[in-house]
């Protein structure tokens, strides 16, 4: 018997990302592209296309990956999440899982594992790395202390220091996040008294060289 199509939507900030995703599922009878979006703004319209699976990545520009999952499951509890992001997965694949997503892959193993993922989230199961899910296991049996102190950020802290790391300045980052400076600079508070920084420059030199070690 012909399994039922998986209607899949596309949501990252990159075209030629979102084109390789879309020439991959391509290949499979079982999986059809129903859309794409380059913002949170536009996968929450998707949702119109009633897909099954959205993947998502956790960088959109000025929205958060994780904010927009926590979106998509309010405002359609039974859509399946995936992120396939190039962020360390140790990092996000715990809070991309609290906000509700239903698996975590990283770009550079998309091709090997990216079909296999949307299949699995498709059917109810999850999908992480056996390292993540090992992680997880670990965290669960620990006493409860953050192993490091990237681990006790909030989801907003982590990402205003992404925006830091990319170089913008207090007024950007709260123009993107629509808030006002004062709150932007209550977070660098939290992240400098967090991170053991003495000033505002440690915190941005942190952040860009945090961010750089991201891409490598």
């Amino acid at each position: 018997m012909t399994p039922p199509t998986i209607k899949v939507f596309l949501v990252d900030d990159h075209p030629i990302v979102r084109y390789g995703f879309a020439r991959l599922l391509a290949a499979e009878t079982d999986l059809q592209v129903c859309g794409e979006a380059v913002d949170a703004h536009g996968a929450l319209e998707g949702l119109a296309t009633a897909p099954d699976v959205v993947v998502v990545d956790i960088s959109l520009g000025a929205s958060s990956g994780i904010d927009l999952i926590r979106e998509l499951k309010a405002r359609l509890p039974s859509i399946q999440v995936l992120v396939v992001s190039m962020h360390d997965e140790l990092l996000y694949a715990e809070r991309a899982l609290r906000a509700g997503a239903a698996g975590y892959v990283m770009k550079h193993e998309a091709t090997d594992k990216m079909v296999h993922a949307i299949r699995k989230v498709a059917a109810g199961e999850n999908f992480v790395s056996e390292e993540v899910a090992s992680h997880l296991v670990q965290r669960v049996a620990a006493t409860g202390t953050a192993s490091s102190p990237l681990d006790s950020l909030t989801d907003r802290e982590l990402h205003v220091l992404q925006l830091l790391g990319r170089g913008l300045g207090s007024r950007a980052i709260a123009e993107q996040l629509h808030v006002s400076i004062k709150t932007i600079e209550t977070y660098r508070a939290r992240l400098k008294e967090k991170m053991n920084l003495r000033s505002g420059t440690e915190l941005v030199r942190f952040a860009v060289r945090w961010a750089e070690e991201r891409k490598t």
